[in-house]
């Protein structure tokens, strides 16, 4: 191990040192200038050929066309939602060069469309659930929690009224007599919504539901604005395994900029009014992980982050096909934060995006699980609350071999791959004053976002399909043995190459917490690692990048 990370840093500095550095990859500093500069909406997007926007996700469709053969659910204009990628991207099976010529596909992608245009309603601002990483054929997704009645009712009439009254989020609704409308209406309406999620998530052959809440439901002045499979009053989910596991929101990574971006020994305050959402896990889930659950609440935001990584990569490293959904509120801060740890750890053992160089898996990242994905990165700047930047900070926690999902280590030594990419092409973010009126964490907004037109543009016949699940793992058992993920499987890996060298990670860290140690024409130690002019850039991302446990060349 150290041997490894000596090369790993002789390889940095010899890289920084170097009169020849190696070229910027292109595009990544355009990603971080325009994530810094607004919050991604697709309908402001539309239509804006050649575009920062379009350019970046042209860019993520090609990084993930070199790994796999894929389906785009279109979301133009943001009709399903406004804060999804244009090109949702549904990842089907693993696939070398030579079989991307002979693609065929396992689902069957307009009734997959209608499906998830009528399980929209299901969920907080419309974010349904959605497929983001493929592994070993089980679909790992993301989304918000389920809506409450106040938007769910709003969002419904608003599409009503904008549709010229037909939308389909009443139709299909049985006939319910007077008596019964004033105590039934309600159920019936929550019946067929989350009716459509379940279907949704049966056909993503998701079993596992993580729920990151630290609240059953989100109470915003004396009103329930989001609900929560754990608490459906119904027992729709009762037949998923529903796993309570809760996170602190965005609002507290303030206290970890606050403590000069010292994660160890911040403990999140349990004790406060509105946590009510207890830990909760199946036993048959935690006794192989050594854990001592019942501590959660004397956990720091290390520990916590990693025993609920490990939780989630055994969950998708398990025997059975099932997949596994991860949510939060609105799905866009603690939601894309593990799901980028995952992509990230993953990748780092050569299970995913086994081609992407380490550039290009940064990339990937942050141009779609971040930015694509609606993450309020200039709103949570101008508050302090910089999850965004403990992602990557926080990688330096999770170099040992127990986070990693290969389940046999043998491999002895093998080239780090790309190990000299600097990110003098990371250009580091400035502030903006800029508030936001859409985060519940915030002000309180329902109906704004969502996009007329959008539920009635389909036909609503009934919608019965087979699950992805199945077809994915059928076609990834099938072309498994030529994937390029094969040949890593079949290595021997010891834990020297699970290594991140995170020394660039370390001196980006602040030494001073003080807000008055920067300005807007140079860079400080003691302002943000994320504060900093445009034209003056620094390597934290570089050595997340570099660092990441390397896969085999």
């Amino acid at each position: 191990m150290a041997g490894a990370r000596a090369a790993a840093a002789a390889s940095a500095g010899s890289s920084a040192s170097s009169g020849n550095p190696q070229p910027q990859e292109p595009g990544l500093g355009e990603l971080l200038e325009e994530f810094s500069r607004t919050q991604y909406r697709a309908k402001d997007f539309s239509g804006t050929g050649g575009s920062k926007v379009e350019r970046i996700e042209k860019r993520c469709l090609e990084l993930f066309g070199r790994d796999y053969c894929y389906s785009v659910i279109q979301n133009v204009n943001g009709d399903i939602c406004g804060h999804y990628p244009q090109h949702i991207v549904f990842l089907e099976y693993e696939s070398s060069e030579k079989e991307k010529d002979t693609f065929q596909s396992t689902v069957q992608v307009s009734k997959l469309q209608d499906l998830v245009n009528r399980s929209k309603t299901a969920r907080c601002r419309g974010r349904f659930v959605c497929p983001v990483i493929l592994f070993k054929g089980k679909h790992i997704c993301r989304s918000a929690t389920l809506a409450g009645w106040g938007e769910l009712y709003g969002r419904t009439g608003y599409n009503y009224i904008f549709s010229g009254g037909a939308d389909d989020a009443w139709a299909d609704v049985e006939d319910v007599t007077e008596e019964d409308g004033a105590l039934s209406s309600d159920t019936h309406l929550f019946d067929k919504v989350r009716g459509y999620d379940i279907k949704l998530l049966r056909y993503l052959s998701v079993k596992y539901i993580c729920d990151l809440m630290v609240e059953n439901k989100k109470v915003k002045f004396g009103m329930n604005v989001t609900s929560s499979e754990k608490v459906d009053k119904a027992q729709r989910y009762a037949d998923f395994t529903l796993l309570s596991i809760p996170y602190p929101g965005c609002e507290f990574f303030k206290e970890y900029k606050d403590r000069d971006y010292m994660a160890e020994g911040l403990i999140f305050n349990w004790k406060q009014d509105y946590v009510d959402a207890p830990l909760s896990i199946p036993d048959f889930l935690t006794c192989s992980l050594n854990i001592d659950w019942s501590q959660y609440q004397s956990w720091d935001l290390v520990q916590q982050t990693q025993n609920y990584l490990k939780l989630l990569l055994s969950i998708i490293n398990s025997d059975d096909d099932s997949g596994l959904l991860v949510h939060c509120i609105s799905g866009w801060d603690r939601t894309p934060l593990f799901i980028s740890l995952l992509r990230l750890s993953l990748w780092a053992d050569g299970l995913i995006h086994a081609s992407l160089k380490p550039a290009e898996i940064l990339y990937l990242t942050v141009a779609y699980d971040w930015f694509l994905f609606g993450h309020m990165l200039v709103d949570r700047l101008s508050k302090g609350e910089e999850i965004f930047f403990f992602c990557f900070n926080f990688l330096k926690h999770i170099i040992s071999e127990e986070f990693s999902a290969l389940k046999t280590q043998r491999r002895k030594s093998l080239p780090a791959r790309d190990a000299g990419f600097t990110v003098e092409d990371i250009c580091m973010l400035r502030r903006k004053d800029r508030g936001s009126t859409t985060s519940l964490g915030s002000d309180f907004s329902l109906v704004m976002e969502s996009s007329p037109g959008a539920a009635g543009s389909f036909t609503y016949e009934t919608v019965e399909l087979v699950p992805a699940g199945a077809q994915t793992q059928a076609a990834w058992r099938k072309s498994h043995s030529s994937s390029p993920q094969s040949v890593l499987w079949n290595r021997p890996q010891s834990s020297e190459d699970r290594l991140f060298s995170h020394q660039g990670l370390v001196e980006a860290k602040s030494s001073s917490s003080s807000s008055s140690n920067h300005s807007d024409n140079f860079f400080r130690m003691g302002s943000s690692p994320l504060e900093v002019p445009k034209p003056s850039c620094v390597g934290w991302a570089s050595s997340v990048c570099m660092g990441i446990r390397l896969p085999a060349s």
